[in-house]
């Protein structure tokens, strides 16, 4: 066998074998991220770490997704959200419901899947903008939703967009609109 056919064969099997898994989920639904070890540029390697989960820059910040595995949406906003400079932790469960429920989100602000970051719970298609300006100003909420699956929110990219309000949420019930799209 030619030398470069023989290089070029051994490059497609590594890469096929960094992306191949077993098919299950890398943890149970209600699990927290665990690190399993750090880099030597200090970077936390999820103990499941695949090609859904990418080694993050130190400086970036870390959300971790509960979501269907089959759900293209949540792997568009995985995406999303991930080119806005976040590390996101894909957990993939069949029943995100209680993961709702565990973080305080109430069924009519509920969507497809439920994220954490920096302490607050994302519901849905929220913008990675305002995952920032969140961060950044640090408001005593709960979090924050974007309810149903509203054309146009990031993941739910088509043909048309609607306009939608993205609900900061308080442990005591309370909602304010936080940013409108």
């Amino acid at each position: 066998m030619r030398p470069f056919i023989r290089a070029a064969i051994g490059s497609a099997l590594v890469a096929l074998a960094a992306c191949v898994g077993d098919g299950t989920p890398d943890r149970a639904a209600d699990a927290e991220p665990t690190p399993a070890a750090a880099t030597a540029g200090g970077d936390v390697v999820p103990a499941s770490h695949t090609a859904d989960a990418p080694v993050a820059p130190a400086n970036s910040v870390t959300v971790t997704v509960y979501k269907s595995p089959s759900c293209g949406c949540c792997r568009a906003w995985v995406d999303h959200m991930r080119e806005a400079g976040f590390h996101v932790v894909a957990i993939d469960t069949a029943d995100v419901n209680p993961i709702k429920a565990k973080h305080g989100v109430a069924n009519d602000l509920a969507s497809c899947h439920t994220a954490t970051v920096g302490g607050y719970v994302l519901e849905g298609h929220v913008p990675a903008a305002d995952v920032k300006r969140l961060l950044h100003e640090k408001p005593a909420i709960v979090g924050l939703a974007v309810p149903g699956m509203p054309m146009g929110s990031p993941g739910m990219e088509g043909p048309i967009s609607q306009r939608y309000d993205v609900v900061a949420f308080d442990r005591g019930g309370r909602r304010s609109v936080f940013a409108s799209h």
